[in-house]
């Protein structure tokens, strides 16, 4: 007979709160790990943390939502399938799928306001770089071997409100860099919410009351960079709630 494993959460006791969330016990409450890394900041360049360089990311590209365009550069890739994940026009999540059938031109079938990320889906990574862009402008890039986006973005869905609970930012060895945390709420500019500096090593910071950030704000983490060649990464923890009148 199989031994049944119980959590103690279902035998009337507590758990962990944020366990919790990560079970998808506490209705209208999710997770998001969001990860970015840049792979060679210039010296004295100013970019957003994700795939790259030197570039802040084009948010411009999203004032109307529309379809995402998806091309392969390598042959090996052919009819290999890319997951995105965004949000619609009306900014809830949606997911598509794309085919990599041709070096370019690969549309997806829904509208898109914000993507937050990109993966191969299948047992094999990418051979060659796959880009991703709206309107002609790259707005994701999927690096050859790597298998999925690292962008350092976020757009909070609608209905809900995010928590940012934590962050960190790393340099490699001998790098020098100031890191900001942006954020936009609907109809404003981008303002600074954190500054940090991080020297050869990882900066870490814990809100002890988490940061609240609305509906439909968006979030961007950007380094200034003052040594050449800089592999850059950041990351960042969010608790989504969903606000009462979306329940």
């Amino acid at each position: 007979m199989a031994h049944e494993i119980r959590s103690i959460s279902q035998v009337g006791t507590s758990e962990p709160f944020e366990l919790q969330v990560a079970r998808g016990q506490i209705p209208g409450h999710h997770f998001r790990h969001v990860l970015g890394e840049v792979p060679a900041m210039s010296q004295n360049e100013t970019g957003t943390i994700w795939d790259i360089n030197d570039t802040n990311y084009p948010w411009s590209a999203f004032a109307d939502a529309g379809t995402l365009s998806v091309a392969r550069a390598s042959a090996s890739d052919a009819d290999k399938k890319v997951i995105i994940y965004g949000l619609d026009a009306d900014y809830n999540e949606i997911v598509d799928e794309v085919v990599l059938a041709a070096a370019s031109g690969n549309v997806t079938a829904k509208s898109f306001i914000r993507i937050h990320s990109a993966r191969m889906n299948g047992t094999s990574d990418n051979v060659g770089n796959v880009t991703i862009t709206k309107g002609g402008t790259t707005v994701a890039r999927i690096l050859a071997g790597v298998g999925n986006t690292l962008m350092g973005i976020y757009t909070v869905p609608a209905g809900y409100t995010a928590y940012l609970t934590q962050g960190v930012m790393t340099i490699q060895n001998g790098g020098d860099a100031t890191g900001t945390f942006f954020y936009r709420v609907p109809g404003d500019r981008f303002i600074i919410g954190h500054r940090f500096e991080v020297a050869s090593s990882e900066y870490h910071y814990a809100f002890t009351c988490p940061f609240a950030v609305p509906a439909k704000s968006d979030l961007d983490v950007r380094a200034s960079v003052r040594t050449n060649n800089s592999l850059v990464t950041a990351a960042f923890d969010l608790i989504l709630i969903q606000n009462p009148g979306s329940l």
